[in-house]
């Protein structure tokens, strides 16, 4: 699958800085977007990855699709800065968003899905309304798992997680953190924005997205998880299969049902 880092004409984007972060924003060449502004953060474990990454992810066809606007924040890498430089980094663009007067929706793959549901969290505790949250295979616990601990699974496995985790929180890296650094831990669930996920099954995110929903469902909020037999972290972005179209094809089933039931 041939991977796509640049726009394609049915994009319009802009290259703004928003404080201290550069950001892209992607629109529709030829429409006007409809009152939604998605927040799409990328991932690559807390330690790689950059704001281009957009194009290759779900949220690009969210513009095309759906004609939503996007913003894609190229927030810093733990090996630039620790947390919470990438929390405060997405957060800033978050409100920004919010002076656009759109609907808010947050949505990330693996550390960008982790980082997600944090804003989602500190929004929710500073009284910024999120209408709706899609973090993909999120990386939200610091601690082994059932699925994380002595993960082989192809692309991301233990080692590498040990590592993002080590670097992201430094000397706290085996402790119990704040939510904000590793949502896994968040007691109160109650008034966070209805989600959607998906996760494979042997890939190190199972057991703590399960959870997440889980713990999202036992406080009253919307959610639900689908789940794919597969190893491979990312493969809805790496693999143009049967399994990843149909992945695909859900999530945007569920986006379309969001964008029914939960704008203001």
């Amino acid at each position: 699958m041939k991977i796509q880092l640049t726009p394609d004409k049915t994009l319009r984007v802009e290259r703004t800085r928003i404080g201290r972060v550069s950001t892209l924003v992607l629109r529709l060449a030829e429409r006007a977007s409809v009152p939604v502004s998605v927040l799409w953060i990328h991932g690559g474990g807390y330690i790689t990855g950059m704001k281009e990454m957009v194009y290759m992810s779900r949220a690009a066809d969210l513009v095309r699709k759906y004609d939503v606007t996007v913003w894609s924040p190229g927030y810093r890498l733990a090996w630039q800065k620790p947390y919470p430089a990438a929390l405060e980094d997405c957060y800033q663009v978050l409100e920004a968003m919010s002076r656009q007067g759109d609907t808010l929706m947050v949505g990330g793959e693996s550390a960008g899905g982790g980082l997600a549901v944090a804003v989602c969290m500190m929004a929710r505790d500073r009284g910024l309304r999120v209408a709706y949250q899609m973090p993909l295979y999120p990386m939200i616990s610091n601690l082994d798992t059932e699925s994380s601990r002595d993960n082989h699974g192809r692309v991301w496995n233990t080692r590498r997680n040990h590592f993002g985790w080590k670097l992201y929180l430094r000397q706290d890296a085996g402790k119990v953190v704040s939510p904000y650094a590793a949502p896994a831990h968040q007691a109160d669930y109650r008034g966070l924005p209805p989600c959607y996920t998906f996760v494979g099954d042997g890939e190190p995110f199972y057991a703590e997205t399960l959870a997440y929903v889980d713990h999202l469902k036992a406080a009253g909020v919307e959610a639900s998880v689908d789940v794919y037999p597969t190893d491979m972290y990312a493969f809805d972005m790496l693999t143009d299969d049967a399994l990843s179209r149909k992945a695909i094809e859900k999530f945007e089933r569920q986006f379309e049902y969001a964008l029914e039931h939960y704008l203001e």
